[in-house]
């Protein structure tokens, strides 16, 4: 082989050496928030561990794996898929439901509607995560890896109002489902029902037993999740309300009952308010833990992980209340024991739309079409087309091509690079940063037949179809702008703008950020117009960065 040909191997070698160890070591680095960040690096943790809207947490551990998923109702891709390796530190590794059924139905938003309170269990090697529609029946999902793609959803029982299911394996094989009713559907609320699976877990076999009514001592009791251990069928469900309610635990020797009632774990003298709606799990070492949710109104419903004790065949929940086995939460606690330590690591939040997908911290309003955005890898930005605001929609709560993460702690900065190229046969095409609930506000650059300008909107009681207010705060003699959120305590949000990403102007008025159905505030994009021809502008998007405020 001559010099030059060895070279030139060697080259190709090293190359491809050098581009899979880096790929190695990016795929490796753990992301670590700006914002929250529960490991405190001295063998303890803080509460929430996720200081984000993680509705109606389920755990599982295979082997030396955690893996939660968590309600998603409309938004997409659904069903996250959170692991982790000690419980307190937590990533996204995908989504179980890539687009939500029937896909015409969810094509256009349906807040508060979707994915009620799923569960996740691992049985013969596959994981499976059972979910209520509370407007189309019980579905069923698995696959043999968490991490890839999830098989499409199953309809293991058509109807309305059966929601927050569970399964159950029993030792002899027959498999059942726990599940609460949606009084706003069935009619009927704060009672626990069970019905007989199939074997393979695709289908219902009866009518189902109501084995426990709440109405006179556990109002609203929901989200049950299911459990054998010691030979006692157990129910844990929440009670009392998502603001106000306490952690139940039913058990029975009988599948079907009678149940006993006790209460493993209830506010006592915290902040904590109304904790519970969660799941248990335990580790390599035989330790015991449940993870909940508490309801933080325009944050969401963040994540809770409490030490977890048997006590007389009843789970206690959190620090003991003296003279009870009813526990109250923790707000620091020493790590589980999970026989070794891990690395800091928390789910993404920012995103330098780099790549050819974009991170997966990021859900639309619906089914997400093809021709609303383009990764432009080239070009090392998020590209995102305007799309026509239908008749029907009232302002952009009614919209589905709006981009939005969750809100990643009670005070937080969001800022993001765009530059606007509308098109010159277009007017009012509209992109900007926007903070979606109830209520929004948006800080965009819009075109109009004289030029571009910046704008304020704001919409007070968007879901009640209030329009959207703006104001024109300047003329623009650029089409590139850098837009920032910061948001404070109490979820105030003060929007501001800056030409060289250094010196930012703030809006005049601050906004108060309001919960969206069953959810927290979002931050996020959107790019908008009025009109429709045959082709549209865009916003390319630099960069979308989460700070600490």
């Amino acid at each position: 082989m001559k010099i030059e040909q060895l070279t030139t191997v060697l080259i190709v070698l090293l190359t491809g050496y050098t581009n899979q160890l880096k790929a190695q070591t990016e795929q490796h680095v753990p992301y670590i928030s700006k914002a929250w960040v529960a490991d405190q690096g001295n063998g303890q943790y803080k509460n929430p561990i996720l200081n984000a809207d993680y509705s109606d947490p389920d755990v599982i551990r295979v082997d030396d794996d955690f893996y939660m998923t968590t309600s998603s109702f409309d938004a997409i891709p659904g069903l996250p898929i959170l692991h982790s390796k000690d419980l307190v530190n937590w990533k996204i590794i995908g989504h179980a439901l890539k687009r939500q059924q029937p896909f015409d139905h969810f094509s256009q938003t349906q807040h508060g509607n979707g994915v009620w309170a799923p569960s996740i269990r691992f049985h013969e090697g596959e994981f499976y995560i059972y979910y209520g529609d509370p407007d189309f029946g019980i579905y069923m999902i698995k696959t043999k890896d968490p991490a890839t793609d999830w098989e499409a959803p199953v309809l293991v029982e058509a109807g309305k109002g059966m929601i927050d299911v569970c399964p159950l394996w029993d030792d002899d094989g027959q498999a059942y489902i726990a599940y609460a009713y949606a009084g706003s559907r069935a009619g009927i609320k704060s009672v626990i029902a069970v019905k007989k699976l199939s074997s393979d877990g695709r289908k219902t076999l009866d009518e189902g037993v109501i084995v426990y009514d709440g109405h006179e001592m556990d109002p609203t009791i929901e989200g049950p999740k299911f459990y054998k251990r010691n030979g006692f069928y157990y129910i844990m469900a929440p009670a009392g309300g998502v603001s106000t309610g306490w952690q139940l635990t039913l058990r029975s020797k009988n599948i079907y009952g009678p149940y006993e009632r006790h209460v493993s774990m209830k506010q006592g003298d915290t902040p904590i308010n109304g904790p519970h709606q969660g799941g248990w799990v335990d580790t390599q070492t035989g330790e015991d833990w449940f993870i909940h949710f508490q309801d933080k109104a325009a944050y969401g419903r963040v994540v809770h992980l409490q030490p977890m004790k048997w006590l007389n065949d009843w789970p206690m929940i959190g620090k003991q209340i003296p003279g009870s086995q009813t526990g109250e939460p923790v707000l620091t606690f020493k790590k589980p024991n999970v026989g070794k330590t891990h690395p800091i690591e928390t789910p993404v939040e920012s995103d330098n739309f780099n790549g050819k997908t974009m991170g997966k911290q990021w859900q639309w309003q619906a089914n997400p079409r093809a021709t609303w955005s383009f990764l432009y890898p080239e070009k090392g930005v998020l590209r995102l087309y305007t799309q026509l605001v239908a008749d029907s929609a009232q302002n952009l709560w009614d919209v589905p091509h709006v981009l939005l993460q969750k809100f990643p702690s009670e005070e937080f900065t969001a800022t993001t690079k765009v530059t606007f190229h509308p098109n010159e046969k277009l007017e009012k095409e509209k992109t900007g940063l926007i903070v979606m609930g109830q209520s929004y506000a948006n800080l965009a650059l819009v075109s109009e037949k004289d030029g571009m300008y910046l704008v304020f909107g704001e919409a007070i009681d968007a879901h009640r179809g209030a329009p959207e207010q703006e104001t024109v705060l300047s003329k623009l003699n650029t089409n590139t702008l850098y837009l920032r959120v910061t948001v404070s305590n109490g979820a105030k949000c003060l929007f501001s703008y800056s030409k060289d990403g250094k010196n930012f102007e703030p809006v005049y008025k601050v906004f108060q950020a309001t919960p969206g159905q069953w959810i927290g505030a979002k931050v996020g994009l959107f790019s908008t117009r009025g009109t429709q021809i045959n082709d549209s502008g865009w916003g390319d998007y630099d960069w979308f960065s989460i700070e600490n405020k």
